[in-house]
């Protein structure tokens, strides 16, 4: 996936109305303030990531979405791309830090996939501990498992169509 960054844009307004939604959404002041996130660039990278991976739990497994959540994937790594070029990485030092960005966004997806598919909160809560708050306790980190799985399930009502369309909801994070 992280080579597709090279190859012809596919978003559609669509792709971009899903994405703003995700960022939206992982810009929520709670998150920060009253949740613990923190609030740094890498903190904004793991909500959002959070966030993606909720996106790619509805939609997987249906084929006819496969190409829809590439076109979202891509837009993210865009994005995260020009972030950095504006905070002022090389040229040369953009590409690694793509790459290594990449791998912690599948190790990330790959760990909430496993605890969320035995349906485990608590081994939720700890890879938001071990990844999100970096070790330091695991009241925030279940707060936020919390929330995910809340999230998770108003996803799973959501039909694919309305989310393949450009729109997709969260609810409120509090």
């Amino acid at each position: 996936m992280i080579l597709s960054l090279f190859r012809k844009n596919t978003a559609t307004d669509a792709v971009y109305g899903v994405y703003r939604a995700i960022v939206a959404q992982s810009r929520q002041p709670v998150f920060y303030a009253e949740w613990g996130v923190p609030d740094t660039v890498t903190g904004r990278f793991d909500m959002i990531s959070l966030h993606m991976a909720l996106l790619f739990r509805r939609l997987r497994g249906a084929d006819a979405t496969k190409n829809f959540s590439q076109a979202v994937f891509d837009l993210f790594f865009k994005d995260m791309d020009q972030s950095l070029r504006e905070m002022g990485a090389t040229d040369l030092g953009v590409p690694k830090k793509i790459q290594k960005m990449g791998n912690l966004f599948f190790g990330l997806l790959a760990a909430i996939n496993e605890a969320m598919d035995r349906g485990d909160k608590e081994a939720l809560a700890t890879v938001f501990s071990r990844n999100i708050y970096e070790g330091a306790g695991m009241d925030h980190a279940r707060t936020l498992a919390d929330y995910f799985m809340t999230q998770d399930q108003a996803l799973a009502a959501l039909p694919v169509e309305s989310i393949t369309g450009g729109t997709v909801t969260f609810g409120t994070a509090a």
